[in-house]
């Protein structure tokens, strides 16, 4: 890249091959980069949404309308674009759901700053009435949230169909969002006064076979192990759990010894006192009062042979997750050296049984008093559903977890964004001057979502949209939102169609956020190869979206 002055030698600054696009070229570009990114999103949003299919380069086939796994399985390229799938990860791992509202959100804000820019309003007056507009919609959030006890398990229940009923679960999403809901139940603790629930305390396995609705709740573990040795006892009552993170093999020395062995019997003194290190380890065990031992560590085949005699279960190479899980669930302490395992250390079940599903094994911890951590083992007929299972699972975990925690939902169906839009338009009024465009500008965007509901149902969105307004408008109640099934704007408090205030609150940070930053952009300065260029017309690539520069067409 060169700049000349009038007669003087190009002076290079950038590295040769260096692309470069500034002003609105390069704002241009950003949004029309973040916008694909959005439309390709749009279609899966709602109940009624509809599903992608995605192939990896590798082959692998994932079918999915979860908008984080469609960005993470996304191979972009563009810079801007890449802000949204960043957009889609924050919400994810925030609040477990509301990726594809955010994005949509995101790209429609960038759709309204462009027309902003077209009219000439500079970008640090968007961004300023965005702000405003953010705060006050936060604000409107925060005074139409509803109170939920975490012992209200009916709208726990309803908070996580709202969430299943957009995934590909609907044959058993009853099932589902009542294991959801026992299972977050299950693990929250209340410390000073404040409820919390980690939901990695609850492990999720895939096993393939039977049907969804066959998916199974274990209060307590479930390992994808089998027992140590087939002497051993496949089931123990009433178990006495010992947790290990000690080898029970000999020690090999950590520096070069040589033994000289002459005869056959130094031979045998040799193995006997290996026998008896080993056989004191195992009584160590049985002293406790153990009768089932999960080790992280090896356990050597002499050792195998003498807890199969004293008629204790054991599973070796357990991992470091899940030890931690079963000391959650047990009540069990893990145990590094043998000799500090005392009675009072080890977890309690009421079975711990060896189970064949399918083709594999597993040991199932059940029963245990009051476990922290519990285990999910999903069934499903084929793997993609087992695995969309999975993710819907995760939605609806997040969002029992978010209710539990906060005390707080607020109406679905778009409830919320129309009458966010309608404050909005109010606000921006008293606000006044050029940022009283953009504070519009943002009304009209958080419409967006009910609009799409209502678009991805085939309902018509311009008569949706005139009949949610005139409710709003009109209402003593400001829960009326889109009935996508029937067509009609209904009271969504009565539909129990509710979501947590955590959810809508991160989609309107996140998604403002994204926008703000793109629109500040007047610059992009792409190294070869980089993300550079404009995108080709719509139509110039495949589904009519066009190469963009440096993003591969998908």
């Amino acid at each position: 890249m060169a700049e000349t002055s009038q007669g003087a030698v190009p002076v290079l600054v950038l590295k040769e091959g260096t692309g470069r696009t500034t002003g609105k070229e390069a704002q241009k570009n950003n949004i029309m980069a973040a916008k694909i990114i959005a439309e390709t999103v749009k279609s899966s949003l709602g109940p009624l949404g509809m599903d992608k299919m995605l192939v990896s380069s590798i082959g692998d086939v994932t079918i999915t309308n979860d908008g984080a796994t469609i960005m993470k399985e996304l191979d972009v390229q563009h810079p801007a674009a890449k802000m949204l799938v960043e957009v889609a990860k924050a919400q994810d791992n925030e609040v477990g759901d509301g990726t594809t509202t955010a994005v949509v959100l995101a790209g429609e804000l960038l759709v309204k700053a462009e027309t902003l820019l077209n009219q000439g309003i500079h970008p640090t007056i968007i961004i300023e009435g965005y702000k405003k507009a953010s705060e006050k919609a936060l604000e409107v959030l925060g005074k139409l949230a509803i109170p939920v006890s975490a012992d209200d398990e009916k709208r726990l229940i309803d908070v996580a169909l709202v969430s299943l009923e957009t995934k590909g679960v609907t044959t058993a999403r009853d099932h589902f969002a009542k294991l959801a809901v026992k299972a977050v139940k299950q693990v929250a603790e209340e410390t000073s006064g404040k409820v919390k629930a980690d939901i990695d305390l609850i492990k999720v396995l895939k096993k393939h076979g039977k049907g969804l609705d066959e998916t199974e709740l274990v209060r307590g573990m479930v390992i994808d192990k089998e027992v140590a040795s087939s002497q051993m006892p496949k089931i123990v009552e009433n178990a006495k759990i010992a947790l290990l993170s000690a080898k029970l093999e000999i020690e090999k020395t950590e520096f070069d010894a040589k033994i000289n062995i002459e005869s056959p019997e130094q031979m045998k003194l040799f193995l006997d006192e290996e026998e008896r290190m080993l056989r004191e380890m195992v009584d160590q065990i049985v002293k406790s009062g153990a009768n089932v031992v999960l080790n992280e560590k090896g356990i050597d085949d002499m050792a195998l042979h003498f807890l199969a005699k004293a008629n204790i279960l054991a599973v070796k190479s357990t991992s470091s997750g899940d030890m931690e899980k079963l000391a959650k669930a047990t009540g069990g302490e893990i145990v590094a050296n043998l000799k500090d395992l005392k009675p009072e250390m080890l977890g309690k079940a009421k079975t711990v049984e060896e189970v064949k599903v399918g083709n594999d094994k597993l040991v199932y911890i059940r029963e245990c008093k009051n476990p922290k951590a519990v285990t999910i083992v999903i069934r499903g007929g084929a793997e993609h559903l087992i695995d969309e299972a999975e993710r819907s699972l995760h939605d609806a975990l997040c969002v029992v977890r978010n209710t539990i925690e906060d005390g707080k939902i607020v109406a679905g169906g778009g409830a919320p964004e129309a009458e966010i839009a309608r404050q909005l338009r109010e606000f921006a009024t008293k606000v006044g001057g050029r940022e009283q465009l953009a504070i519009e500008a943002f009304a009209e965007a958080v419409e967006e979502i009910p609009l799409t509901l209502a678009e991805n149902a085939g309902l018509d969105p311009i008569d949706i949209m005139v009949a949610l307004r005139a409710k709003h408008e009109e209402a003593a109640t400001p829960y009326y939102g889109i009935d996508v099934f029937s067509g009609k704007i209904r009271d969504m408090l009565e539909m129990k169609i509710v979501e947590p205030l955590r959810v809508k609150q991160q989609v309107i940070k996140s998604a403002t956020e994204a926008a703000n930053m793109i629109v500040k952009i007047d610059d992009l300065i792409a190294a070869k190869g980089g993300g550079k260029g404009p995108p080709m017309p719509p139509g110039g690539g495949p589904h009519g979206m066009g190469g963009m520069g440096g993003m591969p067409p998908y």
